[in-house]
């Protein structure tokens, strides 16, 4: 398990956060905190998936605008909510959108569609995408730090940590699935 942690970690942890990557980000923090990876790459590798992904999904919403959230109902319906914040907020909705749970994905297409500057968007998820990076693999690595102080022979129990972790990162994201799939309400 060592090894393909070691080997495979970084590489997950973008892809991971390619899309979405919250929970895989927090693990990684957690096994920075135990060792095995090292917490400033974890946060790079972090930054480069996010950055990456969000740059995608902005240049697919500036290029195929509403018709590519039209063909997905779940990512319409966030849109709504997403046009809203834009309105208000523009620059605090580019820094902060990682950090608004269910709209992480829909957001660099809405703010694509949005007809924002390329430049603009560019230098602000830069710095959104390195401040999400650093607050979230840093809180699973403080996460690991208070549960080693809970338990005080962690090491004992760091699998099954890591293991319950995996379980409830992967419900999370069984039932986000499962949501997104229902339809729209009447």
């Amino acid at each position: 398990l060592e090894h393909l942690i070691t080997t495979y970690g970084y590489p997950l942890v973008m892809a991971g956060t390619f899309l979405e990557g919250e929970t895989i980000l927090v693990i990684a923090g957690f096994l920075a905190h135990r060792g095995y990876l090292s917490l400033p790459l974890v946060i790079l590798a972090a930054f480069v998936g996010t950055f990456t992904g969000d740059q995608l999904f902005f240049h697919l919403g500036r290029h195929k605008g509403m018709a590519f959230l039209d063909k997905r109902p779940s990512w319409k319906r966030r849109s709504e909510r997403t046009f809203r914040l834009l309105h208000k907020h523009q620059t605090a909705a580019i820094l902060g959108f990682r950090f608004l749970y269910g709209l992480r994905t829909v957001t660099p297409v809405v703010l694509g569609a949005s007809g924002i500057s390329p430049l603009r968007y560019l230098l602000l998820n830069g710095i959104g995408a390195l401040g999400w990076a650093a607050a979230i693999a840093s809180a699973g690595f403080v996460f690991g730090q208070v549960l080693e102080k809970m338990i005080s022979t962690l090491h004992r129990y760091e699998h099954w940590a890591l293991l319950a972790m995996v379980v409830i990162g992967f419900m999370v994201w069984i039932w986000n699935l499962y949501r997104d799939r229902q339809p729209p309400p009447e």
